[in-house]
């Protein structure tokens, strides 16, 4: 059975950090490129980063650009967000999506609530 479970969420005031993790299991993490997405209240979900499958490339939104550091750990299936200098923009929740290019293959977790406090 394949499951993301988002960890990390929570409350914090702005300018502060918070890392979310993804663990994953029910299929072979190393094989599939993992991003994490937002959805705020009333708008689309968005990408915000996303991490090949090695961790050899990343990429990030131009809005957590310098702020928000995507990373990988294959050996824990685990995927993390490092947020950083937190703004009142970035609450939402966040997802954890795991794809695997060429086969149509995609996952997403249940996602976990980042608040900011001005």
């Amino acid at each position: 059975q394949v499951q993301l479970v988002e960890s990390g969420g929570g409350l914090v005031q702005s300018g502060g950090s918070l890392r979310l993790s993804c663990a994953a299991s029910g299929f072979t993490f190393g094989n599939y490129a993992m991003s994490w997405y937002r959805q705020a209240t009333g708008k689309e979900r968005e990408l915000v980063a996303s991490i090949s499958s090695f961790g050899v490339s990343t990429i990030h939104s131009d809005s957590v650009k310098g702020r928000f550091t995507i990373s990988r750990d294959n050996a824990k299936n685990t995927v993390y967000l490092q947020m950083n200098s937190l703004k009142p923009e970035d609450p939402a929740v966040y997802y954890c999506r795991a794809r695997r290019a060429g086969l149509g293959l995609a996952y997403w977790g249940q996602g976990t609530q980042v608040t900011v406090s001005s």
